[in-house]
Parts: C-alpha cells; structure tokens; sequence
C-alpha cells in the first residue's frame, strides 16, 4: 500500500497528537509503534492511529499535513471525533 497519506498520532484519546505524512502508512505506524525512530513521537507516546486520509499524489498530501499543523488543536480534534469518535486504533483497517 504506498499511497501518499496524512495522519495523526495520539498518544491517548485527548492525549498528545503528532501530525505526518508518509508514503506507506502501514509502514510509518509500525515505526511508530515499535518506537524505531527518536523524535517527538517516541518522546511523547504517540503510537495509535487516530485519523489519515490518503491522496493522489506527495504534493497533495504534504499541502494537507501543512494545512493541518498550521490549524488549531481543536480543528484536529474535530477531524479525527468526525471520523474516529472512539478514538479506536485504525492501524488494523491498514491491513
């Protein structure tokens, strides 16, 4: 699956979140899972999949994630409770 995605990270349902974007989003998760890349991510516990939207192409997504970051932490709240309002782990929909 290597299409172009945004996503965000929690760290706990209202937690900490981390925004990013990826070429493999089942691959970045499971890097961020298992904790193999120092950073932010590990720092602060982010490892469940809380929202992504995939695209056509880098750029497009990289608009997005920049789009993102650049809102507010209540505009990303929003987002992920009108997709995932659970706060339920998604990686397993990746597979």
């Amino acid at each position: 699956m290597r299409n172009p995605a945004v996503y965000i990270v929690a760290s706990k349902r209202n937690g900490t979140l981390y925004t990013g974007v990826t070429s493999n989003l089942p691959r970045r998760i499971w890097e961020h899972r298992d904790e193999l890349r120092d950073g932010f991510t590990k720092r602060y516990g982010c490892k469940l999949l809380v929202w992504y939207e995939f695209y056509e192409t880098m750029p497009e997504a990289i608009t997005r994630e920049k789009q993102l970051k650049g809102g507010s932490r209540a505009k990303k709240l929003a987002l992920i409770e009108s997709m995932n309002p659970t706060w339920r782990d998604l990686h397993e929909e990746l597979h």
